[in-house]
């Protein structure tokens, strides 16, 4: 995506300027002509190669974007002018980033643009999610009930992700602990213990192992550096790829102890998902597929793109999920219950609230347990390694006696 500034003539005749971001000069064109405008001129801004190594791209989180709703709708709620609401909204949001896109959205919607195509045109700050209900909001005129909606869901869906970064937040500090405490080990502790060893000795294979690790580290840490960095780019490009993507996925359910807390906030974050664009009045396949992008899982995605096939050709939304091993039998039968008595969104409210409230009971069950065991482990890796520089020095002294 990249900015463009436009000057066109509107239907009435007034010259128009302002700013577009877009893929490319062409669809910046067509959505000024769709809007009935006479295009003068598209030109790219570009910044210079200084300004570029300092940008930052702009990022908006789930907090930023439920406040910005919230705010939105409570200033049409009194009588405020979308436009007017959306300059107002970007001078007072804290993230500047954002309040310099609520700006030039608020400019677009100002020269005709209408409030769907101005978000749209910004994919990496407003999701699906968020653009399908602005959407359903200005077609059926309940634009601020749609924005209370988006407010309440992204809120919600921010409790989950924060639940679940609590949840790794303690195991990720003592694993980096750990690493560092090694490298220390390695680098400063293990040369002391070298100069004890007596000379002609033959050292065991684990304090071999130790010695060959801090000589390598010491002499070819570039090297080493090097090679963890190489590593790490793979596994990223594996990550990215379809293959990938679908086996890491896939392993993330199978975790010991995360894997079900992580299945549990997918299919929270799925139900609430569905149960806002079914009550924003999304059609049935689009609030499908957009609940199942929503998740960020691409099995939970696809098995959803799948039943939203299969409802495209006639049938119910329960069976063809259930055909799905990802989704607990619980959530096809309420979702079956809710379908005959019409009342599916009422009912994913309910396994939402369910599943979240089993992410929050787990997340401070896993916080005790991993505690224990995470010292655990570092006890053994530090004292594995003491244990292989003192054994040179245990048979030295066994053999003396």
């Amino acid at each position: 995506m990249a900015l463009f500034a436009y000057e066109v003539i509107t239907n009435t005749g007034e010259l128009l300027k302002g700013q577009l971001e877009a893929a490319d000069e062409y669809a910046v064109s067509s959505n000024l002509r769709k809007m009935g405008h006479t295009v003068i001129e598209i030109k790219e801004m570009r910044p210079s190669s200084f300004q570029n190594l300092f940008r930052k791209p702009v990022k908006a989180s789930n907090g930023d974007l439920s406040l910005f709703s919230r705010q939105l709708a409570a200033m049409l709620d009194a009588g405020v002018p979308l436009t007017r609401s959306l300059f107002t909204l970007s001078i007072q949001t804290n993230n500047k980033g954002l309040g310099r896109i609520v700006g030039e959205i608020a400019r677009n919607v100002e020269g005709g643009m209408n409030f769907t195509d101005a978000v749209s045109a910004y994919p990496h700050i407003f999701s699906s999610l968020f653009t399908g209900m602005i959407k359903a909001g200005e077609v059926g005129g309940t634009l601020q009930e749609a924005l209370v909606r988006l407010a309440d869901q992204l809120q919600k869906d921010k409790f989950l992700r924060d639940s679940l970064r609590s949840a790794t937040f303690y195991p990720a500090t003592i694993g980096i602990f750990s690493i560092f405490l090694l490298l220390g080990m390695l680098f400063f502790l293990v040369p002391i213990f070298i100069g004890f060893f007596p000379q002609g000795i033959e050292l065991p294979v684990p304090t071999k192992i130790v010695v060959f690790l801090s000589n390598s580290l010491r002499s070819s840490w570039y090297l080493w550096f090097i090679a963890v960095f190489l590593v790490l780019m793979l596994f990223r490009s594996y990550l990215h790829s379809t293959l990938g993507k679908h086996q890491w996925d896939r392993i993330k359910f199978r975790i010991p102890l995360f894997g079900p807390l992580l299945h549990r906030a997918v299919i929270a974050r799925f139900s609430r998902t569905l149960s806002t664009l079914f009550g924003g009045g999304i059609p049935v396949v689009q609030a499908l597929e957009a609940a199942g992008a929503a998740t960020g899982n691409i099995l939970v995605e696809e098995a959803v793109k799948e039943a939203a096939e299969k409802v495209q050709e006639g049938k119910s939304i329960a069976g063809p999920l259930g055909e799905s091993p990802v989704f607990p039998p619980m959530v096809t039968q309420m979702v079956s219950i809710g379908e005959e008595t019409g009342s599916v969104p009422e009912l994913l409210n309910r396994i939402a609230d369910f599943y979240e409230d089993e992410v929050a009971v787990m997340t401070k069950g896993l916080t005790g347990m991993i505690e224990p065991v995470m010292l655990i482990i570092v006890g053994l890796s530090v004292g594995t390694m003491l244990l292989a520089l003192y054994m040179p020095i245990f048979s030295v002294i066994t053999q003396g006696m």
